[in-house]
């Protein structure tokens, strides 16, 4: 039988901290918060190993994202106790609750129903109180709470996300994997005046989020 708690330190020493990770707030958290239950029961015993698990989600397949990916990003963005979050693609509600830890209110958005209600579910099982779980397609972002201050994209995006851009305060922050393949890059953007400007901070893969594929070019 696995022993979680000895499998969550080991991620967190051997995958999460040797990847610059430094921030103390977020490795307390993710020591502290157990990612196996936010994993179908089939699937607990893969939950520290470092690469996307898979969670079954209507008309696609969808991943939690590795660890240390995940962990890069979130401490790319830099995160104070008054920050108002989006977190597009939340899935099961784990990186939500991570987030939960570090801002002051987080927007958890899915549009499958069903995801919605376990992360509802598991959210209040793990007692984070600041986290909304909301359900939407996730390339129109949710504008009713924003603006925020910092958005992170649980996956990757062919297309710029202007209409996410459009939901940051000035000074606000988003980050997601662009691109696919071995060009794909984290890119940080940042809103200023109403004008976002991005630059790639570390190479990084992660699975497509639905809505976010580029489409198809005109062939003649």
């Amino acid at each position: 039988m696995t022993d979680f708690t000895a499998a969550r330190r080991m991620m967190v020493d051997s995958q999460v901290r040797p990847s610059d990770v430094t921030d103390l707030r977020l490795i307390d958290a993710m020591l502290a918060l157990p990612r196996e239950a936010f994993l179908p029961p089939q699937s607990a015993e893969l939950a520290y190993l470092d690469r996307d698990l898979p969670i079954a989600a209507a008309g696609a397949q969808r991943c939690l994202l590795r660890s240390t990916l995940l962990a890069r990003m979130i401490q790319a963005l830099e995160l104070t106790d008054a920050d108002a979050v989006l977190d597009v693609g939340s899935l099961t509600g784990y990186s939500a609750a991570l987030l939960g830890g570090l801002a002051g209110r987080v927007v958890a958005l899915e549009e499958d129903p069903a995801l919605v209600r376990m992360g509802q579910d598991n959210l209040k099982r793990h007692g984070v109180t600041n986290v909304a779980c909301v359900h939407g397609p996730l390339v129109q972002g949710w504008s009713d709470t924003g603006p925020y201050d910092a958005i992170i994209l649980e996956g990757a995006t062919e297309i710029p996300p202007q209409v996410l851009l459009a939901q940051l305060k000035d000074g606000g922050r988003l980050i997601g994997v662009f691109g696919r393949g071995a060009s794909a890059k984290a890119m940080l953007y940042r809103s200023f005046n109403g004008v976002a400007t991005g630059r790639p901070i570390f190479d990084a893969a992660a699975p497509l989020l639905p809505g976010f594929a580029k489409l198809p070019a005109f062939v003649f």
